[in-house]
């Protein structure tokens, strides 16, 4: 398969994954990986999501920037590793971007809130896995 080829098809896997997997780095170096809803992504080279400024990950992130993102497709042995870093975005124009409809429930200060944070990852490369096929490929 061709690096074009997995490309596109990690791309269609990404686009309708609700969830992936982010992973950082603690404070100790060890890869901590959660489950994250997905809520936006450009191509295959930015993916956006929203978290709680509280939250451990943000931490992580200060600390360390470097990530993982993967999505997985159980039923068609698919999956999607990127590989990048994350910026944790404060500003208006990003937290008005991800905030929907329901997020009170999590911000009752609405999007203003100092407990909503956006992050966007940015992938350097990734590796994309199919009927025991793996392709890396640079991005």
């Amino acid at each position: 398969m061709s690096a074009e080829r997995a490309m596109k098809e990690g791309l269609d896997l990404a686009t309708r994954s609700q969830i992936a997997m982010l992973a950082t780095v603690d404070a100790d170096g060890y890869p901590n990986t959660r489950a994250m809803i997905r809520m936006e992504n450009d191509g295959l080279k930015t993916i956006w999501f929203s978290t709680n400024t509280s939250s451990r990950k943000i931490g992580h992130l200060t600390a360390n920037p470097r990530a993982c993102v993967y999505f997985v497709d159980f039923e068609k042995w698919m999956g999607l590793m990127l590989v990048g870093e994350v910026e944790i975005l404060r500003d208006a124009e990003s937290r008005k971007r991800l905030w929907r409809k329901g997020y009170e429930r999590y911000y009752p200060n609405g999007v203003d809130d100092p407990d909503y944070t956006v992050l966007r990852f940015t992938a350097r490369r990734g590796r994309y896995y199919h009927a025991l096929t793996r392709v890396d490929f640079e991005l």
